[in-house]
């Protein structure tokens, strides 16, 4: 059967409606149209037009295509099946060159070209076919107007049909131009065009019925349904259908239960609709009355579970239940996740006898996203040793893990397995190895990926700018923002954020002042607490402390609430250039937010001191004695033989603290050597330069 075009994007109360045009096509098929007048008949050819059609159907292109050389006579019919099937197997310009060199065209040779060619979206080539017909039937009709419905061009379908002579009109006719106008939310016309309708079919009343339900006008559906001479299931479905999509869950209910007979659609369309108004233990109850298992209803019920929070209760009935498949696995595996249960993930994923490339996905981002991603490591070689081939989603999780781990080695060595996977000129994929190679401090690297990248998207202008940024390459990351200006990419929020870190850690103050302004007047994104932040930061390193406060105002006035980070800015800028007054705001407002941080008793502290204020600064440190609050200790790290070492001050519990005290007292004693060295050295020099 020939399909006039993919029916992929229609609204679901077309669906029905296009399948019957489609059927009604099915006289187009070579084997089922007359021969063309007895006087040229010749009855030989009828086996040999319908090999060539099969061949065709089974996609044996070339084989029809030698047929249909040798054959030393050809009619009407041979023509039109070599046509159908070259728009069949997606060859138009096959079809259309044969078609241009017909020796004798019938209606179906027409209708055949205009069919194949909406199919393959040339509605235009179409119409200047169907403008230059001869004679048309109502096959031809139909077919242009069912092409301009598929394209949205609603006016134009009600045109042509307005031009169709009554006499030729079919139900499929008023069926096309009706479904058309309730897509295009014509509704009322719709029902004026339905009321005129001599003859009305089943899909006439069920595009009544789920059109007036989609834009929620709910009774006047009700009554178009009431109004249907016999209801078959379909109808039922199509009301309720309607009543889910308007969150008529009570009406649906009534209506699921007065139903006369109920098939596959109704059970799954009731019960995603339970899903979907929250009602999942009722959805569970009626999917376990259902006569006709559906494993992907099944799945959307575990999920409605799983979003409400009961991850092991459907853990419990995977187990119990025979329903699950691997999907079924899967979203438990994400509800674990997401809920911070890593260890139930676990004992769930050793229950999964062959896990898929998405299981082992899921298993690795998660304990990767949930802090754990040395396990995520060890599962990405346990995954590999099983002869799982990663993906892109694979290599990315793990990329992304190595970017969170100390050692830098390990992404490089996911770096060479993305090369001989072939997924290293993937987006995605480059992205990680973009944000993993900054992160560890390899600009060179990360920059030399980014530029043999065949093409960015936000996340990659976004991972080497901030990259950039953090590590105070500043005038390089406003360099590659400007080349992403010329590029299609707009800036969001998080390339400001890269931009105008970038001019507060090098000191570009005119820079973070455009830029600021760019965000907000020309890309017209609203400023973020980030935002300020690092315009705040940028103002106060540079003493412009009045400035920076007058930013603060400026949040305040606007409705922003001003967050800590921006007061932790603007009082580290009033403890650099001694400016107490703004630093007493800040240091007071940020106590209110976190009274429980020491720093900032320490610097209001050592501000007061720094202008004699004695007594203001004994008066902090009592109140921080006062509330137990205790200075955190100082923390510092290290990478030894790909090891990470982690030091707190005053700790002296690691396992090499004596011999790592032994080695530092050789340092300092290897250091006053030399500098005693060196003065004596100096001094040799300087009675050689003054002379006896």
């Amino acid at each position: 059967m020939f399909s006039v075009f993919p029916c992929r994007g229609l609204l679901k109360l077309n669906r029905v409606l296009f399948l019957n045009f489609v059927k009604s096509l099915s006289i187009l098929s070579p084997t089922n149209s007359p021969e063309i007048p007895v006087s040229k008949a010749l009855p030989y050819l009828k086996p040999l037009n319908s090999k060539i059609s099969n061949y065709m159907k089974n996609g044996r292109i070339n084989e029809a295509q030698d047929l249909f050389d040798e054959m030393p006579q050809r009619n009407t019919v041979t023509w039109n099946a070599m046509i159908r099937g070259y728009f069949q197997n997606g060859l138009s310009h096959k079809a259309l060159s044969l078609f241009s060199v017909m020796p004798e065209r019938d209606i179906y040779s027409y209708n055949i070209v205009i069919s194949g060619l909406i199919q393959c979206c040339d509605l235009d080539s179409a119409r200047e076919i169907f403008d230059g017909m001869p004679f048309r039937d109502v096959v031809t009709w139909n077919s242009i107007i069912a092409g301009y419905v598929h394209e949205g061009l609603i006016d134009e379908a009600v045109r042509i049909f307005n031009g169709i002579p009554l006499e030729m009109r079919n139900v499929i006719s008023w069926n096309l131009v009706i479904g058309g106008l309730m897509n295009g939310q014509q509704v009322d016309l719709a029902k004026e065009y339905f009321r005129q309708m001599d003859i009305r079919d089943a899909v006439s009343w069920k595009i009544m019925v789920s059109g007036f339900a989609r834009v929620g006008r709910i009774k006047e559906a009700h009554d178009f349904f009431e109004e249907m001479p016999v209801k078959d299931v379909r109808a039922w479905n199509a009301l309720l259908d309607g009543y889910m999509e308007n969150r008529r869950i009570e009406m649906a209910e009534v209506l699921f239960q007065r139903m006369p007979e109920r098939d596959l659609d109704s059970w799954k369309c009731f019960i995603n609709g339970l899903v979907s108004c929250q009602r999942v233990n009722d959805a569970l109850k009626f999917f376990m009355e259902m006569p006709q298992k559906c494993q992907k209803t099944w799945n959307g019920v575990l999920c409605g579970l799983i979003r409400n929070g009961h991850v092991k209760a459907v853990h419990g009935f995977l187990e119990k239940l025979p329903y699950a498949d691997i999907v079924s696995w899967t979203n438990v595996l994400v509800g674990y996740f997401e809920m911070g249960e890593v260890s139930g993930a676990i004992r769930l994923f050793e229950l999964i006898q062959i896990p898929d490339t998405t299981v082992w996905n899921v298993m690795i981002c998660g304990l990767g996203e949930n802090g754990h991603g040395e396990e995520g490591l060890k599962l990405f070689v346990r995954m590999k040793e099983l002869g799982s081939s990663p993906d892109k989603a694979t290599l990315t999780s793990v990329l992304t893990i190595c970017s969170d781990l100390p050692a830098s080695h390990l992404g490089e060595q996911m770096h060479a397995e993305a090369i001989k996977a072939g997924f290293d000129r993937v987006t995605e994929v480059s992205n990680a190895m973009i944000t993993m190679y900054a992160r560890s401090g390899h600009m060179h690297c990360a920059l030399l990926e980014f530029s043999s990248m065949p093409s960015h998207n936000i996340i990659s202008w976004n991972s080497i700018i901030c990259g950039f940024s953090h590590h105070g390459y500043g005038e390089q990351a406003i360099k590659i923002f400007e080349q992403m200006r010329l590029s299609d990419v707009q800036p969001n929020h998080v390339t400001f954020v890269g931009v105008l870190s970038a001019c507060s850690h090098s000191g570009l103050v005119d820079q973070g002042r455009y830029y600021f302004g760019y965000m907000k007047n020309k890309c017209g994104l609203q400023p973020t607490n980030e935002h300020y932040t690092c315009l705040i930061d940028l103002l106060g390193r540079f003493g412009l402390v009045d400035e920076a406060m007058t930013f603060v105002n400026q949040m305040r006035k606007d409705g922003i609430e001003v967050p800590a980070s921006v007061w932790g800015a603007l009082l580290g800028a009033c403890r650099i250039h001694k400016n107490i007054g703004i630093g007493e705001i800040a240091g007071k407002s940020l106590l209110e937010i976190e009274p429980n941080r020491s720093g900032i008793y320490l610097i209001l502290a050592e501000m007061y001191m720094s202008v004699g204020r004695r007594e203001d600064a004994e008066y902090i440190l009592n109140q921080m004695k006062e509330k137990g609050v205790k200075k955190q200790p100082g923390c510092s790290w290290i990478e030894v033989n790909n090891n990470g070492h982690v030091f707190l001050s005053g700790d002296s519990t690691h396992q090499e603290f004596s011999r790592i005290c032994c080695l530092l007292d050789l340092l300092h004693k290897d250091i006053e050597i030399m500098i005693s060295k060196s003065n004596t050295t100096l001094e040799q020099f300087q009675v050689a330069q003054d002379g006896p």
